[in-house]
């Protein structure tokens, strides 16, 4: 059975905010939420981007029983995948079985702060293959030293551990990272409809879940929703890799100068009120191989997509 989730944007709202998001989400019945990892907004008019191991602690007392998953982390280059681990371990333990762990090759806009460059896809493919063997190690409870390619881990152990390691799910965009993903990972995390990434997984044999976000931007009118996403999400918008490579919430906004209304009314992001589109989209995901569904409703006005989603969106969906 397909599992309904709901997007926790980092890059959006506060942490307090994201917990009390996470609360009601439960509350209406959601089965899982989805937070993202991000060192930076997108672009400023987003206006935030909490350190999203912190939030996770505030999330898990506040909620019982929804799943939680990062969507997604890179665990390669802003931190040190021994640092990954320990933050993964301790936020696994508070869930008690509600957590997964997404992870990804990340963008450039994230992963730059550190200094140490920004390679080409295979180079940063490697390196998280790396940081996953190191991370499982560390998993495992013994005491881990490691001398890598890439990374050093000396006389390492972590204490606090959950009963099982969570779920490590691969965020792909294109087919080989989607038979990585099946090789490497225990499921699949990617966004929109297109089925040609999930069918890519599965025929390389992969067999665990397969999540994918819907940006939707609910509001009274189309127009309104359509100045909301122009506002706070038109990197959505930009096409190709610009999401990986640009550095810095400023070069977006000056991609964003070429984005157009008319570029956000035709695009995936669905942007009427009418509950029908939100269903079809669903429904077409669901066709395209994904069994993981959740809705990332773009702009402040969150309680509005609840109340939506509460009263018309979630009895049709069942």
């Amino acid at each position: 059975m397909t599992q309904i989730g709901y997007t926790l944007s980092s890059e959006e709202h506060t942490p307090t905010e994201l917990v009390e998001n996470a609360r009601r989400a439960e509350e209406i019945g959601f089965d899982f939420v989805s937070i993202s990892d991000h060192f930076h907004p997108w672009v400023s008019a987003q206006g935030e981007s909490g350190f999203v191991w912190s939030t996770l602690g505030g999330i898990a007392t506040a909620t019982d029983e929804i799943d939680v998953g990062v969507g997604v982390t890179c665990p390669t280059y802003r931190i040190h995948p021994a640092n990954v681990a320990h933050a993964v371990a301790t936020v696994a333990s508070m869930f008690d079985g509600r957590f997964t762990f997404g992870v990804g090759t990340g963008e450039n806009l994230n992963e730059h702060v550190t200094g140490e460059g920004w390679p080409e896809h295979d180079v940063r493919l490697e390196r998280l293959e790396e940081a996953m063997d190191v991370m499982h190690t560390l998993w495992e409870g013994g005491n881990v030293n490691h001398r890598g390619k890439h990374y050093t881990v000396q006389n390492a152990k972590l204490f606090t551990l959950p009963e099982e390691t969570p779920p490590v799910v691969v965020s792909a965009f294109g087919p080989k990272t989607a038979r990585w993903a099946a090789e490497y990972g225990d499921g699949l995390w990617s966004t929109g409809t297109d089925e040609e990434v999930a069918s890519e997984y599965e025929e390389a044999g992969g067999e665990g879940a397969r999540y994918t976000q819907l940006d939707v931007c609910y509001a009274e009118s189309e127009a309104e929703a359509v100045d909301t996403v122009y506002e706070y999400w038109p990197n959505g918008s930009m096409p190709g890799e610009l999401s990986q490579q640009l550095e810095s919430p400023a070069h977006f906004e000056q991609a964003a100068q070429l984005v157009e209304r008319d570029d956000i009314e035709e695009g995936s992001t669905i942007t009427t009120p009418d509950v029908g589109e939100y269903v079809d989209s669903y429904e077409e995901a669901v066709e395209a191989g994904y069994d993981h569904v959740y809705f990332h409703q773009i702009g402040p006005d969150q309680k509005a997509f609840l109340e939506f989603f509460e009263e018309e969106l979630q009895p049709r969906l069942s």
